[in-house]
């Protein structure tokens, strides 16, 4: 998929009402340079090893991987996943830098798994005082790894669009 095949879809998430923030996810293919994505629309962001301001809160994220208690971990998935780890925590430092402390993540990957939050993710969670967490990349309420709600003070929102049925949600 290039990017003439994205901007149709991008196109549709443009005419939306409000401010758009996404992040690269698994079937990404026409995903290009974020300084050309972020430049194609004034009231769309795309997060890449980078962060947006939203009045107090600091959007940060990563595109994240599959969690080290996966039944098919692999040492090849563990390189990934600490590189992802390291991304996430680059984003929060630089928000940080620039005077926020309080934090959204948006996340591709799922942080959940078997009604419990991978301990890599969180430990990061918890130092950098979270509010929020948007994740993605489930197509149905039946897997593992579907979760809506708060744990230990972190709120946590599935926001996959075949699992909305492509109806944005406000998170702000």
């Amino acid at each position: 998929m290039k990017m003439e095949d994205g901007k149709i879809d991008l196109e549709w998430i443009h005419n939306l009402p409000g401010r758009k923030i996404l992040i690269k996810g698994n079937h990404d293919y026409w995903w290009t340079s974020i300084s050309k994505l972020n430049s194609m629309y004034q009231d769309m962001k795309f997060i890449q090893n980078n962060y947006f301001s939203y009045g107090e809160y600091a959007i940060c994220g990563t595109r994240g991987w599959i969690l080290p208690e996966a039944d098919k971990f692999t040492e090849h998935d563990k390189k990934i996943y600490d590189r992802e780890l390291i991304r996430l925590k680059l984003s929060l430092e630089s928000a940080k830098k620039s005077g926020f402390n309080k934090f959204i993540i948006m996340i591709h990957y799922p942080p959940i798994i078997n009604n419990s939050v991978d301990a890599g993710l969180l430990e990061i969670f918890n130092e950098y005082s979270v509010d929020k967490v948007i994740y993605g990349h489930i197509h149905n309420a039946n897997n593992e790894s579907h979760f809506q709600g708060k744990i230990e003070e972190i709120e946590y929102s599935l926001t996959s669009c075949d699992y909305l049925d492509f109806a944005p949600v406000k998170i702000l």
